[in-house]
Order: C-alpha cells, then sequence, then structure tokens
C-alpha cells in the first residue's frame, strides 16, 4: 500500500494512514438501506465516506469520483449484515481523513461497543481533555465514515439524542437497531 501503515485498532476496525492529495482516486457507488440510501465512496482498496442521503455536512472531498458499483461488495455485503442484525462490528480497510484531532476522536468511537453509547464528555475525558467535549462533538460530526465508524452512539449528557448529520430520526432508529433484546426472564407470557 505505498508503505501507509495498516493498523487494527482493538475493535478490529482497520485504517490506513492518511494518503496524498495526488493519489486521490475516488469512486462511489449508491447502496440501498434501511435509513435510505447510502453513498459509499472509496479511494483504491479502501472506504473514505458513508454518506446518508441528505447528509447536513457536505462532504470535504472535491468531488465523489465516477459512480462504479464494484469493489464495494464487502461494503454493501457488511451493512446489509449489520441493519439484520447480524454484524456488530465492520472489517474493512478505512482510510480516516481529517485533523490529527478528528481522527483521535474517530478512533474512539469505533471502541465504542455496540449496543453502548458514550457522552461527548466521556471521549473527551478519555482522550485526556475534559473540556473538550464541544470539539468532540464537532468532530463527531465531520465523521466522513457514518455507521461504520459509529458517531450515532454518542449522546448528549442527559443521554438524549442530539445532533446528527444523518438526523436524529435515523440516530434514533440505529440506535434502536443495536438495543439489545428484552429479558424475558420471569414473563409469564
Amino acid at each position: 500500500m505505498d508503505g501507509d501503515a495498516l493498523t487494527r485498532d482493538p475493535a478490529g476496525y482497520r485504517s490506513v494512514a492518511p494518503i496524498t492529495e495526488e493519489k486521490m482516486t475516488f469512486r462511489h457507488t449508491v447502496a440501498a438501506s434501511p435509513v435510505g440510501d447510502l453513498t459509499l465512496v472509496a479511494d483504491g482498496s479502501a472506504l473514505v465516506a458513508v454518506y446518508f442521503d441528505g447528509h447536513s455536512r457536505t462532504p470535504r472531498f472535491p468531488d465523489l469520483g465516477p459512480r462504479a458499483d464494484d469493489g464495494f461488495a464487502a461494503v454493501t455485503q457488511q451493512l446489509d449484515e449489520y441493519f439484520a442484525g447480524q454484524r456488530q462490528t465492520f472489517d474493512l480497510e478505512l482510510d480516516l481523513r481529517g485533523s490529527d484531532f478528528e481522527r483521535r476522536v474517530w478512533q474512539l468511537l469505533t471502541r465504542i461497543p455496540y449496543g453502548e453509547t458514550r457522552t461527548y464528555r466521556d471521549l473527551a475525558v478519555e482522550l485526556g481533555e475534559p473540556g473538550a467535549a464541544q470539539a468532540v462533538g464537532n468532530a463527531n460530526g465531520w465523521n466522513p465514515l457514518s455507521i461504520v465508524v459509529p458517531c450515532h452512539r454518542v449522546v448528549g449528557s442527559s443521554g438524549g439524542l442530539t445532533g446528527y448529520a444523518g438526523g436524529v430520526d435515523r440516530k434514533r432508529f440505529l440506535l434502536q437497531l443495536e438495543e439489545p433484546p428484552a429479558d424475558d426472564a420471569g414473563r409469564l407470557f
């Protein structure tokens, strides 16, 4: 991979060190999902973005490249498995493109377990910057890899749903999808 370091964090996510602008060979496809169409963007073999239809934060890339449906089979399969409740983590090559601080936040997002949430303050404390909850929220909002890098698992300090680039209704749907089944122990029927 041209000397770029491939790393795997404890949650099993893979990421590639940032690639210089002149190497960009973006291509994209559109995949149907229960939360609407998702635009998937790749550069080479790495996934760089998953955008919702009507995503509130516009992509930072100059363009998404040509539409090319081949090369996205693993991503679409894993997203289908996630929405079917059969996958809790993604095993994809990711290229997290953002500032150093944003990438640190996004790496933390990948460590939030399926079915759990954290607050922006929790993440700021984990970064060693307890006063940076707002900055964490901003970085969370710029996460280009929706669902795969689970920014939907971050909630406000009261536990309430706060803004989400895909819309709060989608955030609610994703959190409900990940909600553990009710414990039937002790029920009469």
